[in-house]
């Protein structure tokens, strides 16, 4: 199943978090560091376009400002992303100039992806970059932006700019060597495929215990079910090994590997899927339920028993169950207060064509 969907990548998202670029000490790692960069210019050698999600930036800051420990503070915290991400480009520009290759900062924040127009401009810059054989190295712009250090992580922005893209595969490089079944018992195991993401899968995913990083393999339970249903498979594995790359791409039984749903969204519908922050919720009954998930349907005022939120027409909005349980999410025609207003008309609330059932 792997050689099957691996058989014909050629670009590909590399995240890779803070535990595999830094030492004990918090310092950015120059060994590790050069080891995972020839990982990648040997894909790039071959063909392949590398896009690389890196973390480290508030990593190697807290070293040099004398942290112990990830700050709370969000001054704090952007003051050592500032200071480390000069760094952090600087020995990426190094390293990847000793196989030939340039290398593009292009540091994001939700906001670019989320507006539609600084959406496709960002995937056009990237296309461009890659086209010139220049890999272009991603980053949050945690200097500056709120949201994403209080909420955000790395894990996340690879999968939306896989998605963005879309790349034809995803490949999460962390201190682990992917989805381990029974954690820290004597039959611990590391799952090869994940064909679904169930409760199980969820049980086995906890966050993180590291000073320098945020998220854990939660995170990346989140980034999974983001690519996987835009159609690209991911592999979370080990970034300590030499050829762990090269033993992915070549379809080898390394990490663990989540299969893409075979029901592809298209670019507009990745869009509405991933690149917001919902404004509200709409909690429809069970007819209306089958009539937009199995029959294809436009949302009409009748199935929706209440919302919550403030929304405004042109908002994006979670689709939920009565029981609370998200199965789609859609742009608004009518505000949050107009929305009981129409109650007996059949005016359509939410366009088919304008949702995503997730």
């Amino acid at each position: 199943m792997r050689s099957e969907l691996l058989k014909n990548v050629s670009r590909v998202v590399v995240k890779l978090g803070t535990g595999v670029l830094t030492d004990p000490r918090k310092q950015l790692d120059p060994a590790q560091m050069g080891q995972l960069v020839a990982q990648m210019a040997e894909q790039r050698k071959a063909g392949r376009e590398i896009v690389l999600i890196t973390s480290g930036a508030v990593g190697a800051g807290m070293g040099v400002l004398g942290y112990e420990k990830r700050p709370s503070e969000l001054a704090e915290l952007q003051a050592c992303a500032a200071v480390g991400q000069s760094r952090l480009m600087a020995a990426y520009e190094q390293l990847f100039a000793k196989y030939g290759l340039h290398v593009a900062q292009v540091l994001l924040t939700h906001e670019d992806l989320q507006h539609h127009e600084r959406h496709l401009n960002a995937r056009n810059t990237l296309v461009t970059l890659l086209a010139r054989g220049v890999v272009p190295i991603i980053n949050e712009n945690d200097a500056v932006s709120f949201t994403e250090l209080k909420f955000g992580d790395n894990d996340k922005l690879s999968a939306l700019v896989a998605t963005l893209l879309p790349a034809d595969l995803l490949v999460i490089l962390t201190t682990v060597d992917g989805v381990i079944e029974n954690f820290g018992k004597t039959n611990a195991k590391t799952l090869s495929i994940v064909e679904s993401i169930d409760d199980t899968i969820e049980g086995m995913a906890g966050g993180t215990t590291s000073v320098t990083a945020v998220g854990g393999m939660a995170s990346k339970i989140q980034a999974a079910k983001i690519v996987i249903r835009s159609g690209i498979p991911l592999v979370i594995a080990s970034g300590k090994t030499k050829t762990g790359l090269s033993r992915v791409l070549k379809g080898e039984d390394e990490g663990t590997m989540f299969i893409p749903a075979p029901n592809k969204l298209k670019g507009r519908k990745r869009w509405i899927a991933f690149f917001h922050r919902t404004k509200g919720t709409l909690f429809v009954d069970e007819g209306a339920k089958k009539a937009l998930r199995d029959l294809g349907k436009s949302l009409l005022p009748p199935g929706i028993s209440r919302s919550e939120g403030k929304f405004e027409a042109g908002d994006i909005v979670r689709i939920c169950d009565l029981n609370g349980t998200e199965f789609a999410r859609g742009i608004v025609r009518f505000n949050f207060a107009e929305i009981g207003q129409n109650q007996k008309s059949r005016v359509e609330v939410v366009h088919r064509n304008d949702m995503v059932i997730l």
